[in-house]
Order: structure tokens, then C-alpha cells, then sequence
């Protein structure tokens, strides 16, 4: 085994990339890339119902979006593959040999139903609970007549009787201890040849050379019956570490009613890959108690594991929000309107096809919404009037300020003074406007206000001057006198 540090991460592709697991990538990935080791990806695919080809690509999709790549695993490969659980049966059949060879792992042959008479039993007489260890004082060549015989059986691992403790040190949470009273002799493989998680990912561990286990607290209860596993195998136990919860606001288990759970929710709903990864590495990290930007670059030079924290992080959508935000201003004009285009799409407001004709406006464009929006998905609806040719109007805009008794003689100075100038800026739009005013015996408010709903349909919108620029001369005569007509109605 080398010594240098191999970390994996080895999701179930049971549905989409979990926050939480997210959470657990980057820190393993981190690591690796600070200690300059390996960054393996596993496929724990051995839940035959749930695992499916759509939920590995939907993982593997997110992992790339968020930035992180691996050293080994799909699609790259590597020394110690395959890295996907199902294709590994032989290195698990080859991992039990070795245990019946050392006379750690022994055939199991009582049935279910005798199984559950006995924990019922022992929850009567109030004794323990686990198994009773009967098969394990059948003499071998009895076991092997049984097994040629073709009667079913699991085989399960030898836990020494003179184990007292299962102890290690927790690189987050310190030293740590499990009595080995509760650790029956646990089943290694089922009656159908097929590993349990404890054995699978041990010898997958053992044999990809893994030497640090970062991972969360909900697999802490499996760590002691690994450790046993790694003991009885002849390998060198890995260094756990194990992360806390992810909780929310409320102090309760991240869930749905959060608000989004996979990292391609978040994605769709118009969060940066950075601003996401940047948030995630601070959910139980810090660089320094205090910095809440940070890049990608850094989080890789300084990452550590005596900076995580073993009390649960508290995921905050609004301060994700507030992150994405600052993010998106970040943006050169010519990314965000990148960025911006697929959502764009989505809205129906460009087609793929005239994307890259729009894409000009659009970085005009950057600057005036960039500023507004926390959310990517908030800019199609900010700028759907720009880019329709025809504005939806909001009925309680229509309602409050184009029918008010100024609004006609607004409408029509507006349209006049507009139609006047030669040269259709902002700074020329701003000019002539602000002339209506006094011309009318009005607040500048209720003239700006008035035309705002008239071109945009809504009493909010992108800085108005550089809007009408935009909008164009023609466009915006034509909806200044539309909402007059409106108006006259």
C-alpha cells in the first residue's frame, strides 16, 4: 500500500447528488488535492432496485459542473478499477477466501425465520439482541458437507471473544470507542453470493490503497465493524473522519421542505457552480473564522480536516442566495451573458439558434440586471420586455399607476418629448424626461414611474434610461402610446 493519501467518494446512485454527499466530494477532493494525492470516485451500485444508469450519468453530471474531478474512477479508469461495485464481485470473493483462510469468516446456515425466533426470544428473556453465534461451533467439515449439499447459507465474520473495544481516533470528533459486546458476529455475504455494504466497501477500500475515510456521521455506527473487517483482512485500517450533519435553519435534518436537495435543482434554479462550491466547503470548514469568499484555488491550497467542525452546519438558502449574488456581479459581461443564455431559453424569450445574434445585447444587458439579481433564473423575467416584442402588462401596475388622473398626459408628453431626439442614449432619454415634470406640475417620480409600466409592464425593472436605450426609439414610442390607449379605455 502507498503512503501516499488516496481518498474516494463513493456514492449510491439510488437518486441525484445530495447536498450532503456534495458536501462530502468536495472535502475529500480538497484534501486530495492539498496533500497532492489521489481523488478516487466509486460507484456503489449494489442496490439492484434503486441503482440506475441515470442517477450515476445525474451524478456524475454534477460532480463536473461543480468543478471537481477525479484521478481514478468512470470515465477516467485507473490502476485499481473496475469502480463500480457490480463489476467488483471477484475481488469480493477473492476478500472472503482470504478470511476463511485466516479462519475469520464462518458459514451461517440458520434460516430467517430462525433468526427472528431468536431475537424475539432474547427480547423476552432481556437478553442481547444480536446473533448467538450457534454456527460458529459447527466443525468445518461438517459446514463444507452442508455447503456441497447446496444448503443456503450467509457466511459471517469471526469477532474475536477476546475483543473487549473497538477504539480509533476520529480526525474530527477524537478518540473514539465502541464496545465489542455489540458488535455481533455481522453477516459478510448474503445467502445469493452478494456483499454487505461493511464487507464491499472495505475491500474495495483495502484494495484501492484508501487511506483516509472522509465521510458523514450518519456511517459512523459502521466504522467499528470496518475497522474489524480491515483487522481480519491483514490490511492497514484508513483514517476516519467523519463529518457532521447538515441540518437547517430549523435545527432539523436537511429535507425538501429546505427547498432544493441535489445539486441539480440548485443548478436549474440558477446558482453559480462556484457560489455553490464555495458554500458547501464552508458548511463545517473555514479557512479562517471570518472569510466567506473563496475560490476554488484556495479552497484547494488551504483545506484541512483540523478545520472542520463536529457540530452540524447549518445550511441557509437566503445566505447561499446572498453568496450567488455576489458571484454573479463578479462576472465579466460576456460570461454572465453566457451564463444567462440556457436560462433565456428555457423562458422561450431566445431561441438556440439566435442565441449568438443576441448575445451583443445581452452583455449591455449584464450590467443593468447583474446588480439586481440573486439568481439566475431571476433575469428572464427582468428582462422578458426587452426582448418580446409585445410587454405583458401587470394588472395591479396598470391599476396603480396608469389609472391615476396624470397618467394620459404623461404618456403623451413622454411620447412627444421622445420622439424629438435624434440621438437615443440614455444620457438624451434622461434629458428630455426630466423636462416633463415641470412642463406637467408633476413629481419626476410619478412621469418616470408611469413610463416604467408602459414599456416594461411593471412597476420594477432594469435602470430605466439604459432600458429605453435598449428597447429602442421605435419600440418605445410604440409602447408609450399602447398604454395610452389603454388608458383612454
Amino acid at each position: 500500500m502507498t503512503d501516499s493519501v488516496r481518498v474516494r467518494f463513493a456514492p449510491s446512485p439510488t437518486g441525484h447528488l445530495h447536498i450532503g454527499g456534495a458536501r462530502t466530494a468536495i472535502y475529500n477532493w480538497a484534501f486530495a488535492r492539498r496533500s497532492g494525492g489521489t481523488f478516487i470516485l466509486r460507484i456503489d451500485d449494489t442496490d439492484p432496485e434503486r441503482s440506475t444508469d441515470k442517477n450515476t450519468e445525474a451524478i456524475l453530471r454534477s460532480l463536473k459542473w461543480l468543478g471537481i474531478d477525479w484521478d481514478e474512477g468512470p470515465e477516467v479508469g485507473g490502476p485499481a478499477g473496475p469502480y463500480f461495485q457490480t463489476a467488483r464481485a471477484r475481488s469480493y470473493a477473492a476478500a472472503l477466501e482470504r478470511l476463511k483462510v485466516a479462519g475469520a469468516a464462518y458459514p451461517c446456515f440458520c434460516s430467517t425465520e430462525t433468526l427472528q425466533a431468536k431475537r424475539e426470544a432474547a427480547r423476552t428473556s432481556g437478553g442481547p439482541a444480536g446473533y448467538d453465534r450457534a454456527c460458529r461451533a459447527i466443525d468445518p467439515g461438517t459446514a463444507a458437507e452442508r455447503i456441497a449439499a447446496g444448503e443456503p447459507h450467509v457466511w459471517r465474520l469471526v469477532v474475536p471473544a477476546d475483543r473487549t473495544e473497538v477504539a480509533f481516533v476520529d480526525a474530527i470528533r477524537g478518540d473514539m470507542s465502541f464496545p465489542a459486546s455489540a458488535l455481533d458476529d455481522f453477516v459478510l455475504v448474503r445467502t445469493d453470493g452478494t456483499p454487505t455494504y461493511n464487507f464491499a466497501t472495505v475491500a474495495d477500500d483495502v484494495e484501492m490503497g484508501i487511506t483516509h475515510v472522509i465521510r458523514g456521521d450518519d456511517h459512523l455506527s459502521n466504522t467499528p465493524r470496518q475497522i474489524l473487517v480491515f483487522e481480519a483482512l491483514g490490511a492497514r485500517v484508513p483514517e476516519f473522519a467523519h463529518l457532521s450533519m447538515i441540518w437547517g435553519p430549523d435545527g432539523k435534518r436537511l429535507s425538501k421542505r429546505h427547498g432544493a436537495t441535489s445539486v441539480e435543482a440548485y443548478r436549474d434554479e440558477g446558482y453559480l457552480p462556484e457560489a455553490l462550491l464555495n458554500y458547501l466547503a464552508l458548511l463545517g470548514w473555514s479557512l479562517d473564522g471570518d472569510t466567506t469568499i473563496i475560490s476554488r484555488e484556495t479552497l484547494l491550497q488551504n483545506f484541512s480536516l483540523e478545520r472542520v467542525s463536529r457540530n452540524p452546519a447549518i445550511f441557509d438558502v437566503e445566505k447561499l442566495a446572498w453568496m450567488n449574488g455576489v458571484y454573479i456581479r463578479q462576472l465579466p459581461t460576456a460570461a454572465f451573458a453566457e451564463r444567462v443564455i440556457p436560462f433565456l431559453i428555457d423562458a422561450r424569450l431566445l431561441s438556440a439558434g439566435d442565441a449568438d445574434d443576441q448575445r451583443a445585447l445581452l452583455e449591455r444587458l449584464a450590467p443593468l440586471v447583474s446588480e439586481r439579481v440573486k439568481r439566475l433564473d431571476e433575469v428572464a423575467p427582468a428582462v422578458a420586455f426587452l426582448l418580446n416584442e409585445n410587454v405583458d402588462m401587470d394588472p395591479s401596475a396598470v391599476d396603480k399607476v396608469l389609472r391615476t388622473d396624470a397618467a394620459s398626459a404623461i404618456l403623451a408628453a413622454s411620447a412627444q418629448t421622445l420622439a424629438y431626439l435624434e440621438t437615443f442614449d440614455a444620457a438624451a432619454i434622461q434629458a428630455a424626461l426630466r423636462e416633463v415634470p415641470e412642463r406637467l406640475g408633476v413629481r419626476p417620480k410619478d412621469v418616470f414611474q408611469t413610463v416604467r409600466v408602459a414599456v416594461s409592464g411593471s412597476t420594477v425593472s432594469p435602470p430605466l434610461f439604459e432600458s429605453l436605450e435598449l428597447l429602442g426609439k421605435s419600440r418605445t414610442l410604440a409602447r408609450l402610446e399602447a398604454a395610452e390607449r389603454l388608458v383612454a379605455r
